[in-house]
C-alpha cells in the first residue's frame, strides 16, 4: 500500500495512476487497509487526484475514496473534498461513470448529517440530475437526496432550491 501511494505521488502517467487507484480501491474493501491507507496519508494523495485532468483518473480516485469512506475516521479526512466532488459531479458529462462515482461518494458522505452543509450549493444540480439523468443517475441522486432530507436542518434548503 505504501508503494502504491508513493507511486501516485511520483508518476504522471495516467494509466499507471488509474491502475494504482484501482488497486487501492480494491484494497480499501478491507477495514484494516482503510486504516493503513489513512495512516500513510493516502487519503490526501488520493484526494489530490480529484484535480487530475484525466476523467478516468478522477473516476478511480472517487471510487477509492468511496470505498475508504466506509470508515468514520476516514470520513473526517475525506470531508475536505466534498465541495470539489460536488463540482466534479456538476461538471461531469451527464450520466457518465465519473458523475456516478462522485454521486456514490456523496451518498456515503451524507449518511450522517455531519457534512450536509457542504452539499447545500449542489442541491439544484441534484434536482436537475433527477429530472434529466438516466435511471441509474436518478437512483444515485435519490440516495443523496434521501440522506439530506433526513436532516431537518436541510428541509429549507431542499424546498427553496432553484431548479
Amino acid at each position: 500500500l505504501q508503494k502504491l501511494i508513493y507511486l501516485l505521488q511520483v508518476t504522471y502517467d495516467p494509466l499507471i495512476q488509474e491502475q494504482a487507484l484501482i488497486t487501492l480501491s480494491n484494497s480499501a474493501a478491507f477495514s484494516v487497509n482503510q486504516d493503513i491507507i489513512r495512516n500513510l496519508d493516502g487519503l490526501s494523495v488520493i484526494g489530490g487526484m480529484l484535480s487530475n485532468c484525466i476523467p478516468k483518473v478522477k473516476e478511480q480516485a472517487l471510487n477509492a475514496l468511496n470505498n475508504l469512506s466506509m470508515n468514520i475516521k476516514n470520513q473526517e479526512k475525506i470531508q475536505v473534498y466534498i465541495t470539489q466532488v460536488c463540482r466534479n459531479v456538476e461538471s461531469a458529462p451527464l450520466n457518465s461513470d465519473l458523475q456516478l462515482a462522485g454521486l456514490r461518494l456523496l451518498t456515503n458522505m451524507s449518511v450522517t448529517s455531519d457534512y450536509h452543509q457542504k452539499m447545500i450549493n449542489s442541491i439544484p444540480c441534484f434536482l436537475h440530475l433527477l429530472s434529466e439523468g438516466t435511471e441509474k443517475t436518478q437512483i444515485q441522486v435519490l440516495k443523496v437526496l434521501v440522506n439530506l432530507s433526513a436532516n431537518p436542518a436541510m428541509a429549507r434548503h431542499l424546498l427553496r432550491a432553484q431548479v
